[in-house]
């Protein structure tokens, strides 16, 4: 080994390969990196592995890289999203049941996943504060859950802390769900099957008011009528089709088998002693279900198509420029900032104590006991019978929040309109990491004008008619939400990047940054959207009807509304929006942006939950004024 050769390099590669036999992802591209570790189209970010080569970095790197690629195999986002529940906190009990199955499966079949895994859930779980919790109230019931149902599904024992979660919530899950838990084994690897088995728990925890309409009761009428109909026209082949049916399961079985068997067989033996030495790859008792088929394009609407994904990209600021070009670019916006500094920072301050209002502390009086209220003493002087009087002091709830500020990169935003945008971004962010709130910058544009080559190659396949969406996305992360902001502020100078902003399709980006949104943890969503006006893209809508990008906009609208996980706010440049979303405001002068993006989001924060629709209420009518 040269000097220059990092000693983790042959690690990072049997993981990485091991990772893409597991999740039967051959092409797909692993990563190692201090972000955020995550899937993303066809690659996957595992967690940062140093030269060093810690015991505690190879287990969270292999728990990960196993939490995930066993997702990718045994998960269709599809079916999961046809059973999800409506309400939060039964989502979050619906999610926890799922990602438990997934690796419970995969632990049947490879059982050096399971100890893998439940190495990083315990540095989760340990940092969560579980191994020293001794009440209820410390312990989230979806956190006890999916420990509960992968200790059933596996029959092995969970580490220290996860143990402790479990122990003190084992008696309330008994009780509940102890008479249903005995189905858990037969619905394990058909995921339609758990999904009902789900609900079912769900249900019966309390949450059953959160499910939302039973997806299996529009199918029962059509199925049966289904059924009839081949009983009548095949009633002497019955028998017959059972048998046949019954082999054809068994030739499914078996060549997903032999498909597992050579997945496993093509990672060399040196790649796997380097995985985990001394460890063997074992075959399961019970076989895994076949791969399902792939997810629709949009959950919003399933008919909604692309001709072809392979050239969008996501992609992070600092890698559409390099950062000399970057600070540049900043500098040129810090210059366009400068006229309007004692306006933004007047807002950002006011901004800041709204926030910091609904953060500090309350106080409860005329109290028999606590800190003494010398506010009242007077009383007590004018008239000594009088008691002493106390205060106490109180937390006021403040969830957990993020928000997210998605941009509209399109062509028709170039000029000032962008240039406000990027300077409101900049002082959100500054603004709520300085009230310890989680902030992240998304923008929107594609690749290229007039299709790209993704129309390049509807051209050459022949112009097949009705290819749907016919352009390249470019999905622009410019900050992160864990990122911190004295890292990310370079980044938004590149929207001041001539050739940057082309064109805008915004029902994707708007599913994206939802979907981004609803993969975090804290309590409280908050997604605004600044445009300028309708999706447009030539060539797409060249070849499909007038209305196909505006109805898939309006679709995944309601569908984020309907979820409800997330609270979405529009903000139209120049554009009447509210005749897409429910809550909007339109501005005629990007120079408003600012004021209304602070004024929107402070009254999202504000106790009283009407405050938010005053707000918008007040601001329509001063445009009608």
């Amino acid at each position: 080994m040269t000097q220059n050769d990092n000693p983790a390099d042959p690690f990072k590669k049997a993981l990485g390969e091991a990772t893409k036999a597991m999740a039967n992802t051959p092409d797909m591209t692993v990563s190692y990196t201090v972000d955020p570790s995550g899937v993303t189209n066809d690659s996957m970010r595992l967690p940062q592995v140093t030269r060093r080569l810690s015991k505690a970095e190879v287990l969270h790197a292999r728990g990960t890289a196993d939490a995930m690629a066993l997702r990718l195999r045994f998960h269709n986002e599809a079916t999961h999203a046809r059973y999800a529940p409506q309400g939060d906190t039964a989502r979050g009990l619906y999610e926890s049941l799922e990602t438990a199955r997934c690796e419970a499966v995969g632990s049947r079949a490879m059982p050096g996943t399971s100890g893998n895994i439940n190495a990083v859930l315990e540095q989760a779980a340990v940092k969560s504060g579980y191994d020293q919790a001794n009440s209820l109230e410390q312990v989230p019931m979806q956190a006890a859950l999916g420990y509960y149902i992968r200790q059933l599904a596996t029959g092995r024992d969970l580490p220290p802390a996860m143990e402790n979660a479990v122990d003190l919530w084992r008696e309330t899950l008994d009780a509940r769900i102890g008479d249903n838990l005995a189905q858990l084994n037969d619905t394990l690897t058909d995921q339609a099957e758990f999904s009902r088995f789900a609900r079912q728990l769900i249900a019966d925890l309390g949450y059953s008011d959160e499910l939302g309409d039973d997806p299996d009761l529009d199918d029962e009428d059509q199925e049966e009528a289904e059924e009839e109909q081949e009983d009548q026209e095949q009633p002497d082949q019955e028998d017959g089709d059972e048998e046949s049916g019954e082999d054809d399961e068994e030739q499914a079985q078996d060549d997903q088998q032999t498909s597992m068997e050579q997945q496993m067989a093509q990672m060399s033996s040196a790649d796997m002693d380097d995985l985990d030495e001394g460890e063997e790859m074992e075959t399961p008792d019970g076989e895994p279900p076949l791969d399902p088929p792939p997810a629709p394009r949009s959950e919003a609407d399933p008919n909604y198509t692309a001709f072809t994904t392979k050239f969008d990209e996501e992609i992070k600021a600092e890698d559409l420029a390099e950062p000399a070009e970057l600070e540049r670019l900043r500098t040129y916006l810090d210059q366009q900032l400068e006229p309007l500094k004692g306006a933004v920072s007047r807002l950002a301050n006011k901004l800041q104590r709204r926030l910091q209002a609904q953060q500090n502390r309350s106080w409860s009086f005329d109290q028999e006991e606590g800190i003494l209220d010398a506010g009242r003493l007077a009383r007590v002087v004018a008239n000594p019978t009088t008691p002493l009087s106390f205060k106490v002091e109180q937390d006021t709830e403040f969830k957990d929040t993020i928000v997210t500020l998605l941009i509209d990169n399109s062509g028709s935003m170039r000029g000032r309109p962008i240039s406000i945008a990027a300077i409101c971004a900049d002082v959100l962010a500054r603004t709520l990491e300085r009230c310890q709130v989680k902030c992240e910058i998304l923008g929107f544009t594609t690749r290229a004008w007039k299709g790209g080559q993704s129309r390049e190659q509807w051209l050459q396949e022949g112009r097949p008619a009705n290819p749907g969406r016919l352009n390249d996305l470019r999905h622009i992360i410019y900050k992160g939400a864990d990122a911190p902001w004295r890292r990310s502020r370079p980044n938004l100078g590149l929207m001041m990047k001539e050739g940057l902003l082309k064109e805008n399709i915004d029902g994707e980006a708007l599913e994206w940054a939802h979907n981004r949104m609803c993969r975090r943890q804290e309590q409280r969503r908050i997604l605004m959207v600044i445009s300028d006006g309708a999706p447009v893209d030539d060539s797409t809508l060249s070849v499909n009807s007038a209305s196909f990008l505006e109805k898939h906009l309006r679709d995944v609208i309601a569908m984020v509304e309907k979820r409800k996980q997330v609270e979405l706010i529009a903000i139209g440049i120049g554009h009447d929006v509210t005749r897409y979303y429910d809550r909007a405001v339109t501005i005629t002068d990007a120079e408003q942006l600012a004021g209304v993006i602070t004024e929107q989001l402070a009254a999202l924060f504000d106790n009283d939950p009407r405050a938010a629709k005053k707000m918008l209420q007040r601001n329509k009518f001063k445009q009608a004024g």
